[in-house]
């Protein structure tokens, strides 16, 4: 009899039904043969029609239709269903489920990409693997089991005494001579429970990426090596898939033909991006960008030499003073792990509202609310942008406004906000030096659709704005502040700017390494001075113009990621003619 195995990517949950009537509804409702209740589901989402012996599924969400073939899988919300046909079924414990396994990739996918991206068959390991994994999939102590409400430790016993048995059964039947049974049983428990091959990389503490190109095509950034080739590979496209899902469903986004791109993070903050066929090519693809386990304080970025500790007392006293601050970088290039830095300088009892794409910052303040954007739901419909989520924060009595990333028209209402009293705001821009800065903030801001002539644009950024600080990517892959500079106003109808801080390059070591130094300009920020004329101390060597130390060459232990290279010397006040 044909079937439907249901798994739930979001725990891992999985379970057979039977098709016993000719016309088979899904959907969040009651009335429907399978309830599936989870945001996405409609209240009948999909239906399964029989007709001359073959069955057809017909999407209600999106009004199609299309014929099931045996091990044929299609998606409702966060659940993967695979169809189970009565001839497939009869053979699933045998070494086809491997062809179940690539069954689930369109033909016109491997078609397009002209080779098959699949492990090597040849290779005993993978072979087994995918044999562990049916049969696991077939095991009735697990159908019997109720994973949604089971504690995940639990879960993993449970589903690694299944395993033993399984690798003790293949074993006695001659199945695994000359492979390791403890690296079988990790391997198939990171895939039955985590993130397969992943859960290695993820651990290492030395890898700050993780590129997936394809199944077998794993690209890992180590610390003092560079873009390196992991000794790790998927068992097949369908399993990089159900990795990308286990990812995503947790925090609500989704992935499939329609919408074959997302955003996403780990539990531990770490940013994710997978894009998967028919726009990746090669296979699905998948890239996660580590953040270090431990959060780092400004002690640990002089310590690595991305700033020197004056420049950090000088960013302490910015924030604290409720300076507004944008932090600018190319892409990658660890403005989210500085702005996670500084962020810590506001004060335990001021009310900070975060605004995020994907929620990543993790600050160490009490009073903290996290807001994130919501894409669209099946229907196209309910999406949450940033800028919606910067109006609403402004009715919220924030004391601080920090947004992850400015890219759009919500620069508009940051600056507007930042001019209506909310000082002391921080946000990140992409832009490669401050004046550039100053130029994609003035884009931005005509992206929100408002016709505002340049100079009023300049106008509020000058007065929004009071210092950039630039975080950039050497060209030997270390990580520094090149610049801290402080708008100054405006003069003929340019914004002004003087740096305070800047990064002098001088050379290259015999190793590659940057040779280089910080130093202050002896300019004084405008702020500064209003804090003195106040009676409030500030220890002014920090501006003295000589060189500091701490600061030659590039450290391979920074774990911030991203970037450009030097920009070069720079006056004291720089304008764009």
């Amino acid at each position: 009899m044909p079937s439907l195995i249901v798994r739930d990517s979001k725990n891992g949950r999985v379970k057979e039904i039977q098709l016993t009537k000719r016309r088979f509804t899904i959907g969040s409702s009651d009335y429907n043969d399978l309830v599936l209740t989870r945001d996405g589901v409609a209240k009948e989402h999909c239906v399964l029609v029989e007709k001359d012996g073959a069955f057809f599924l017909r999407d209600l969400t999106r009004k199609k239709e299309k014929a099931l073939v045996d091990g044929a899988r299609f998606d409702v919300a966060s659940f993967e269903v695979q169809f189970r046909g009565e001839r497939q079924r009869s053979t699933s414990a045998k070494p086809a489920a491997s062809k179940d396994s690539r069954s689930s990739v369109a033909p016109r996918e491997s078609k397009s990409r002209g080779r098959s991206k699949d492990a090597a068959p040849t290779d005993p390991l993978i072979r087994t693997l995918r044999e562990v994994h049916a049969r696991l999939l077939e095991a009735p102590e697990l159908k019997r089991v109720d994973f949604e409400d089971m504690d995940p430790e639990v879960a993993r016993r449970t589903t690694e005494r299944v395993l033993v048995q399984i690798i003790k059964d293949m074993q006695d039947s001659g199945q695994l001579a000359g492979i390791d049974r403890r690296a079988l049983l990790k391997q198939a428990l990171n895939e039955a429970l985590g993130l397969g091959p992943l859960e290695d990389l993820l651990a290492d503490d030395d890898i700050s990426e993780i590129m997936v190109n394809s199944a077998v095509d794993v690209f890992v950034e180590r610390r003092g090596v560079g873009m390196v080739r992991a000794d790790v590979r998927f068992s097949s496209d369908e399993q990089v898939m159900h990795v990308i899902r286990r990812i995503v469903a947790p925090i609500g986004r989704r992935i499939n033909e329609q919408t074959p791109l997302v955003d996403g993070r780990l539990a531990d903050g770490s940013r994710v991006n997978a894009v998967i066929p028919p726009l990746a090519v090669s296979g699905p693809s998948l890239t996660i960008r580590k953040f270090p386990k431990d959060r780092l304080g400004i002690d640990d970025l002089v310590r690595f030499g991305s700033m020197t500790k004056a420049m950090g007392e000088f960013l302490e006293i910015a924030v604290r003073e409720h300076s507004n601050i944008c932090i600018s970088g190319g892409t990658g290039s660890g403005k989210t792990t500085l702005l996670n830095v500084v962020s810590g300088f506001i004060g335990k009892t001021e009310r900070i509202v975060t605004v995020e794409d994907v929620s990543e910052l993790k600050l160490p303040q009490e009073h903290v609310v996290t807001l994130e954007a919501r894409p669209p739901n099946l229907e196209g419909e309910g999406a949450i942008t940033i800028r919606d989520l910067v109006k609403n924060c402004l009715r919220m009595r924030p004391d601080r406004i920090v947004i992850g990333e400015c890219r759009g028209g919500e620069a508009l209402d940051m600056l507007q906000a930042m001019n209506t009293g909310h000082d002391g705001s921080l946000t990140t821009i992409h832009s490669n030096n401050p004046r550039d800065c100053i130029a994609r903030l003035e884009t931005l801001v005509l992206l929100a659709g408002m016709e505002l002539p340049s100079r009023a644009i300049r106008e509020q950024i000058a007065s929004a704005v009071h210092l950039i600080v630039q975080q950039s990517r050497l060209a030997d892959g270390s990580r520094k502040v090149t610049y801290i500079s402080e708008i100054t106003g405006m003069e003929s109808g340019i914004v002004t700017l003087q740096d305070i801080f800047l990064f002098k390059q001088t050379g290259f070591d015999e190793k590659g390494k940057v040779i280089g130094h910080h130093e202050a300009t002896g300019n004084i920020p405008k702020f500064v001075q209003g804090l003195r004329r106040r009676g409030i101390p500030v220890d002014m060597d920090i501006f003295k113009r000589e060189p500091t130390s701490g600061s030659s060459g590039g450290d391979s232990k920074n774990p911030i990621t991203g970037g450009v290279d030097d920009l070069g010397p720079v006056t004291r006040r720089r304008r764009r003619r």
